[in-house]
């Protein structure tokens, strides 16, 4: 365990670095990377020196900014195997899985929540884009403006981000969730089987 926590603050430290190099081989300058990702010219400035350690939401605007996968944005190493081997990230006690490489429009991630995580009274955040959430196994509390529901496994729930939400696992075994991100108007559509018509109609 101590060795994965110092290997995931290895990672992270090399992040900042790591985006001013990219920044600079594009010869981008911090106010237009801003224009590109929303995120303020002090923040990448911070990003960039290491004053701030950078959230998933901040990787995940870059990585579109700079269309480069994500994994490959935060250095993630190269194994010379074909196969698709994705770093997994650790924010607030979650496990998160990316499961998609190309960097613009939807992307697919699983999360992986820790019994009864977070604690504490839930902190709804907003930001831009549009969610989708399956439920592949445990409990998911999902507070979404006025609703606080509890989800279980099948079940989906999609929003606006921009409407205060949170979420955590309030069960006592781990929780898998599967979850699409996408930018602001660009929803996952979910095909299901055409409902049998009930006899005598048509």
């Amino acid at each position: 365990m101590a060795e994965d926590a110092q290997g995931l603050e290895g990672v992270l430290d090399a992040v900042g670095p790591r985006l001013k190099e990219i920044r600079r081989q594009r010869r981008a300058t911090l106010a237009q990377v801003s224009e590109a990702t929303g995120i303020s010219v002090s923040t990448l400035s911070r990003l960039e020196s290491g004053g701030r350690r950078p959230t998933l939401e901040l990787l995940l605007r870059l990585a579109r900014a700079h269309q480069l996968p994500l994994d490959e944005l935060v250095g993630a190493p190269v194994t010379g195997d074909p196969r698709v081997h994705m770093r997994p990230l650790h924010r607030h006690g979650m496990t998160i899985v990316p499961l998609t490489r190309r960097p613009g429009g939807i992307q697919a991630f699983k999360f992986i929540i820790p019994a009864r995580n977070p604690a504490g009274e839930p902190t709804p955040q907003v930001h831009e884009g549009y969610e989708w959430l399956y439920v592949l196994s445990g409990r998911l509390r999902l507070v979404l403006g006025e609703h606080d529901v509890i989800l279980t496994p099948g079940e989906v729930a999609e929003f606006d981000t921009r409407v205060p939400h949170w979420f955590g696992n309030p069960g006592p075994q781990a929780a898998e969730i599967l979850s699409l991100f996408g930018p602001q108007g660009e929803r996952a559509h979910v095909r299901t089987r055409p409902r049998r018509s009930r006899e005598g109609e048509g």
